[in-house]
């Protein structure tokens, strides 16, 4: 298993990872957006930027960087990265499929991303990621699984990624919506040849949205890798936009309500990795300071009485607009 490797790191930001969501394509749903990023977005200006990111993020002991095939370049650009740092053996590179980006590198396209988990999908995106990050792709994720999805039937699909998984790649999953546990559930049960196939679980986690917990507690206890995205709820939960509640124990904490956000998800025993998706090297620094924010039993509580509905929080989350 490739997160072994974050067993032995020693800084505490080694459980902080960096997502690329944000930063491998012009347009994308988190708030503060245009303040972020400027009018400038053309692909050479979000390479620098992407790679100035893995580099405060590498330097200030960040460990885990994820992508994914509708990221926009995302893998791209971490590819370009690392081919001038052949020498970094320390890292754990992880990427998703089943998703394929149709914007084309704009911020008002009719529809930014078709989603389809077919083998078909799979078989045509590993190649595209095997063509960018070749054997430094460490972790291949199914991109934003629902109860629904044929990926947790597929047997054709299953025995092609069991057969990846004999010759060294991790295979895991994402979830998305308000029913993220059932499909923890329902793809912890899914085996070949006896074997679970997944060792991997990324899920939408924060203190608006608590309602995977359990069943990632149950994937922890099960010996996958929980990874947690979102912990800033597309932004809802920083800065400017945070509920008083965040804002008021950021003030008590003397650092930001990003910070506090994090590090609530720290917090949670089965957390393996809790990605940041900063956009700026400020944010970065920022949000590792959640490594050593201690959060007290009565903010805790406080922040407990943030949590919404799962469809009300997805509803809202589906309304964001792409900027």
């Amino acid at each position: 298993m490739p997160f072994a490797r974050l067993a032995n790191a020693t800084t505490p930001t080694c459980h902080i990872g960096l997502g690329l969501a944000a930063v491998g394509r012009p347009g994308y749903i988190n708030l503060g957006r245009d303040e972020d990023l400027g009018a400038d977005r053309s692909v050479e200006t979000l390479r620098t930027r992407t790679h100035e990111l893995l580099d405060a993020a590498y330097a200030q002991g960040v460990r885990y960087f994820d992508a994914a095939r509708s990221y926009g370049r995302s893998e791209e650009f971490l590819a370009d990265w690392l081919k001038d740092r052949p020498g970094l053996d320390d890292i754990v590179v992880g990427s998703k499929w089943g998703y394929t980006c149709t914007a084309d590198w704009s911020t008002d396209a009719e529809k930014h991303e078709v989603k389809d988990h077919t083998l078909a999908t799979y078989e045509r995106q590993r190649a595209e990621s095997d063509a960018l990050l070749g054997d430094r792709l460490d972790l291949y994720q199914i991109h934003s699984v629902t109860p629904d999805s044929p990926a947790l039937t597929d047997k054709e699909l299953h025995a092609k990624l069991a057969e990846a998984a004999a010759q060294g790649l991790t295979v895991g999953f994402s979830t998305s919506g308000p029913a993220q546990a059932d499909a923890i559930r329902a793809a912890l049960a899914v085996t070949v040849d006896g074997e679970p196939l997944f060792r991997t679980v990324q899920s939408t986690y924060n203190a608006l949205e608590t309602s995977a917990a359990p069943a990632l507690a149950e994937a922890h206890d099960a010996g996958l890798t929980v990874i947690v995205k979102e912990g800033m709820a597309n932004g809802r939960l920083a800065g400017p936009h945070a509920p008083d509640v965040v804002q008021e124990i950021a003030e008590a904490t003397g650092l930001g309500c990003d910070a506090v956000a994090l590090a609530a998800i720290l917090r949670q025993p089965w957390a393996g990795v809790v990605l940041s998706g900063a956009a700026t090297t400020n944010q970065l620094a920022s949000n590792l300071h959640a490594a050593v924010v201690d959060l007290d039993d009565d903010q805790l509580s406080r922040l407990a009485t943030l949590v919404e509905e799962p469809l009300a929080y997805w509803e809202r989350r589906a309304q964001l607009p792409w900027h």
